[in-house]
């Protein structure tokens, strides 16, 4: 067979590289993906926008006690909707207040409501009392009644157990220390007024206002209340130590011995 009678392809492939005729590729460019829908935002999200915008233009006085607790709990509880817990709280304890007053463990126990919301609506008491208590700090407290009923309301009034507590004065009225001396029952604690005149003296204490809280709701002061505070006020007397007033509060309001004339 003759040089010619070669099979072209193999003169082809014998060609030199550069002087073949190269046909270019065609790129066949990838199927473009489809573009997946946009994720439809949580129903409540519209809702938290404008439970925000309100509270922004209006403050806490135009939202309801369960929609300022439902703005309380957006950051507790991120992904899921809190005007159901928020209900939920309020039909267990009656109020915004009482809510916050409530035990944690009966807090977490509300459907929606797990231990980490129920602490954070305990640190939002904390944080309320301690502002309550400042309005009443290194001020003439006598001057600052009306701040002494909403702190002393604020710390205890829905307390599911009583307590008693004493604020203590210098001479001047100025606040030196606030301690609760004893925890009772649902209906009673036991007062010692020795033990209270003895922290008075170890606080150079010139008076004090006693206060504790009735787990009822109802403030009226029993007659055993009005008795223990006389005798506190006589073991007082000798020591120079005043008692300006026994407050008791609850849910349903305060009531002040000494506005009463029962001391």
């Amino acid at each position: 067979m003759s040089d010619t009678d070669n099979d072209e392809r193999g003169f082809f492939s014998e060609f030199p590289m550069a002087h073949q005729h190269r046909v270019p590729e065609r790129t066949v460019a990838a199927p473009a993906k489809a573009k997946a829908p946009p994720k439809e935002k949580p129903h409540y999200h519209g809702h938290r926008d404008r439970l925000r915008a309100r509270f922004r233009e209006g403050g806490a006085a135009s939202l309801s006690d369960y929609e300022l607790l439902e703005l309380l709990l957006f950051r507790s509880i991120p992904r899921a909707d809190t005007k159901g817990p928020a209900k939920a709280l309020i039909s267990r304890f009656g109020s915004f207040a009482e809510v916050l007053g409530a035990p944690e463990r009966l807090l977490s126990e509300v459907d929606g409501i797990g231990e980490a919301a129920a602490g954070d609506i305990k640190a939002i008491a904390a944080a309320a009392s301690r502002m309550a208590k400042g309005a009443i700090a290194k001020r003439a407290v006598l001057g600052s009644w009306t701040q002494v009923i909403e702190y002393c309301r604020a710390a205890m009034a829905f307390e599911p157990r009583e307590h008693f507590r004493v604020l203590f004065l210098d001479k001047k009225n100025v606040l030196i220390a606030d301690e609760v001396q004893q925890s009772g029952t649902v209906d009673h604690t036991p007062v010692y007024p020795r033990e209270v005149m003895r922290r008075a003296l170890e606080l150079s204490a010139s008076a004090i206002i006693l206060v504790h809280n009735h787990p009822s709701g109802d403030p009226n002061p029993s007659r055993a209340d009005i008795e223990m505070t006389k005798t506190i006020i006589d073991t007082g007397r000798p020591l120079g130590v005043t008692v300006h007033d026994h407050i008791i509060v609850g849910r349903n309001g305060h009531a002040s011995l000494k506005g009463m004339q029962l001391i």
